[in-house]
Formats: structure tokens, sequence, C-alpha cells
């Protein structure tokens, strides 16, 4: 396997369909950085992490904690995107569920004292 395509550790044992988002996201945060002409070491000072754990996010690293993506999204002005990422509003299977779950009536509710027709 060469360089290329180790794409997350081996010991770390994630789907190749989440290796390869990640691998993605963390291209695409080197690009951000590049394109913003940011160093890595004052992007790693601004971040508050290690230029190693920099390296690792860039390289799309499963292992690194979420709070340092974000605070390198955050440092890059693109931290909202992360509170998007699982915005129940585009989440289409979680409301198709919820969806089959309404009620197929709804009953007027009791008023107080009013005795029930039995």
């Amino acid at each position: 396997m060469n360089a290329k395509m180790n794409l997350y550790q081996p010991d770390l044992n994630v789907p190749i369909p989440v290796g390869r988002a990640m691998h993605k996201l963390g291209q695409d945060i080197r690009d951000a950085r590049l394109r913003r002409r940011i160093s890595t070491t004052v992007m790693a000072e601004r971040a508050s992490i290690s230029r190693t754990t920099l390296n690792k996010i860039e390289k799309g690293d499963p292992g690194v904690s979420l709070g340092n993506y974000a605070n390198v999204l955050f440092t890059l002005g693109m931290v909202e995107r992360l509170s998007d990422l699982v915005d129940v509003r585009t989440d289409m299977v979680g409301l198709a569920l919820e969806e089959e779950r309404l009620p197929q009536r709804i009953r007027k509710p009791r008023q107080y004292g009013q005795k029930s027709k039995t």
C-alpha cells in the first residue's frame, strides 16, 4: 500500500468510507490554510495545538479529537459548518421516521372535572 492510500491508522478500525471522508476533510483543511497563506506554525499556534497534531489533521487522522478539528475550523473561520453537520432540518431519514410515528388521530383533551363517557 503506498503512502497516498494509507488514509488512516491501521490500528483504528474505521470503515473505508469514513477513512475517505476524513482524508478529504484533512485535504480541504490544508487547502483552506494554504489559500489563506497561513503557515503551519502560525495555524497550530492559533488553534492551540502542536504542529504534529495539525499535520495529522491535514492528513485526516481519525484519532485526532473532534475538539482539535473544531479549533482548526474556528481558526479558518469555518466553525459554523461544524454545527450544521447533523442539523435536524437536513436529516431526511430522521424526519421520515419521525413522520411515520405521528399519531393517526388526535383526541381533544378532557376538561378538568368532566366525566368520561363509558
